[in-house]
């Protein structure tokens, strides 16, 4: 009962306007000073000091850092009309180019928000210009922005893997082959619609292009290619951890952005200042969050809520759509970060104790993450699509361009279900290689 109270109140002071770092400390200190007394209350300090000195937590900034200056420095808009000239031929012309560059950019980034964003601008005018249907538009920006936290490296994987105990390592790999068969999924989805429906898609038939002037354009995939290595191909290589690969990331983007005479001092302080502004509400929550969580199970509340929910015998398949269920709700009003780390100590043992690993509970809590993100009326990523909007309108546009794609992010969920060496297979092949 406890915490189904904690949870409502939750909502209540969110739907009063509370800030959700506020609202969960208020919680936190409350539990705390009526059930165990004040002598816990002081812990707060000591929790705040674990969290800000994690050194895996290091990594977000530096992440968010590395897709600022990337977003500022051209690279995506070379890359786009790159891919534009591969890709475009298909059923759905350009919107195939959204989500293979949503891909690309997700492997450097880390960040839905970022990688909608800088998506957005660049392929917005353009398109609009070539007379596609805005809705599948925007919603084609907004779903291959959530592949932001599925390919990996993911922000949301290093506060899950902080939060569990599991290696972010590991997450990163059990990301790579989700991430690219959602990004298939919307990109048949695209298919469907403009063959059963051109109308729903619009745009004009791109001209032909020859080989020769495809590849010419091939150089454009280097800065990602350098990036992606740099990070991505370091902590698998075993040469550097997730935050040093961070680091290492940050200074080939950097590089890369000096080489195309891209860096500014106002570049470089709008970057900065831009990391300070995520970062900061990110640690907040996280601080506020933690904090709570200890409480929670200073009470033993995740132990009981547990033995509780397995007294009721479910198959492990009712288990894991019971918690799909529950987290496609509380994504429509918790923001995400906050979602994770409220939930995880107390639906992860659930999950564990119906036999399904923590690896694949990490990518699973990751997919329904991206749901949260495009679900009204809270979704970060229909807010940022609706901000860089060139010509407006209201935000119905794009959670109507928004639902083939939602419906594929469930495909791949019951996929997990079903198949969970989906996730599992890759991490426990290159580990034991």
């Amino acid at each position: 009962m406890g915490t189904i109270f904690a949870s409502l109140l939750l909502l209540i002071f969110m739907g009063m306007g509370i800030h959700i770092a506020g609202a969960m400390f208020v919680i936190g200190f409350s539990g705390a000073w009526f059930a165990l007394g004040h002598a816990v209350v002081n812990d707060f300090a000591n929790q705040a000091w674990l969290v800000l000195t994690n050194f895996a937590l290091t990594s977000i900034p530096l992440f968010i850092l590395l897709g600022e200056i990337m977003f500022r420095s051209g690279i995506t808009e070379k890359l786009y009309h790159s891919l534009s000239l591969w890709l475009s031929r298909l059923p759905g012309g350009l919107l195939h180019t959204n989500i293979g560059a949503c891909a690309l950019m997700a492997a450097t980034s880390g960040s839905s928000v970022a990688t909608a964003a800088s998506l957005g601008v660049v392929a917005l005018p353009t398109m609009l210009a070539k007379g596609y249907n805005e809705r599948m538009l925007l919603g084609s920006i907004c779903a291959g922005g959530t592949l932001g936290i599925l390919i990996p490296p993911s922000i949301a994987m290093i506060i899950y893997g902080s939060i569990s105990n599991t290696s972010i390592g590991k997450l990163f790999i059990a990301g790579i082959i989700p991430g690219i068969l959602l990004a298939f999924l919307f990109s048949v989805m695209i298919g469907l619609i403009a063959i059963i429906k051109p109308s729903w898609v619009g745009g004009t038939v791109e001209s032909k292009t020859s080989f020769r002037d495809k590849l010419r354009t091939t150089p454009a995939f280097l800065p990602v290619v350098v990036i992606v290595f740099a990070v991505m191909g370091s902590i698998y290589l075993g040469w550097a951890t997730p935050t040093e690969a961070a680091a290492l990331g940050v200074l080939a983007t950097l590089i890369m952005a000096i080489i195309k005479k891209k860096v500014s001092i106002k570049s470089l302080h709008d970057s900065f200042v831009g990391m300070v502004k995520s970062t900061s509400m990110i640690l907040l929550i996280m601080v506020a969050a933690f904090y709570l969580n200890y409480v929670i199970s200073i009470l033993g509340l995740p132990q009981l809520l547990t033995e509780w929910f397995m007294s009721f015998n479910f198959s492990p398949k009712v288990v894991v759509f019971m918690v799909m269920l529950l987290y496609l709700v509380l994504g429509m009003f918790i923001e995400t970060t906050a979602m994770v780390i409220t939930t995880v100590p107390m639906v992860l043992p659930i999950v564990t104790a119906a036999g399904y690993d923590d690896i694949w509970f990490g990518i699973f809590l990751v997919v329904l993450c991206e749901a949260s993100l495009v679900t009204p009326p809270v979704g970060m990523n229909l807010y940022v699509v609706q901000g860089i909007r060139t010509r407006k309108g209201p935000m119905k546009d794009i959670i109507v361009g928004m639902v083939p794609f939602l419906a594929m992010m469930i495909v791949l969920m019951c996929i997990l279900i079903y198949y969970p060496p989906l996730a599992t297979w890759l991490p426990k092949y290159m580990m034991g290689h």
